[in-house]
């Protein structure tokens, strides 16, 4: 079962310096807050994916262990 905890250590991989949230303790359902200086003049599609792509396929298919996840992202202010 995944946990917030490893949602962040993931995140963290490819955000180093970002401030990373991330709530949820029912093991399937999360919602994580990604503010990064990578997301600057990203639109939020792009801010996303680029979040998805760090979960590593955690959230793929029904096989995912990650099966929802509440997504905030945006640029420092």
């Amino acid at each position: 079962m995944i946990t917030a905890h490893d949602i962040e250590t993931l995140l963290r991989e490819s955000f180093p310096n970002a401030q990373i949230a991330v709530q949820g303790d029912d093991g399937a359902h999360f919602a994580a807050e990604v503010i990064d200086e990578s997301f600057r003049g990203k639109n939020r599609v792009q801010q996303q994916r680029a979040v998805y792509a760090a979960l590593k396929g955690k959230m793929d298919g029904a096989n995912g262990e990650l099966h929802a996840l509440a997504l905030t992202t945006k640029a420092p202010d």
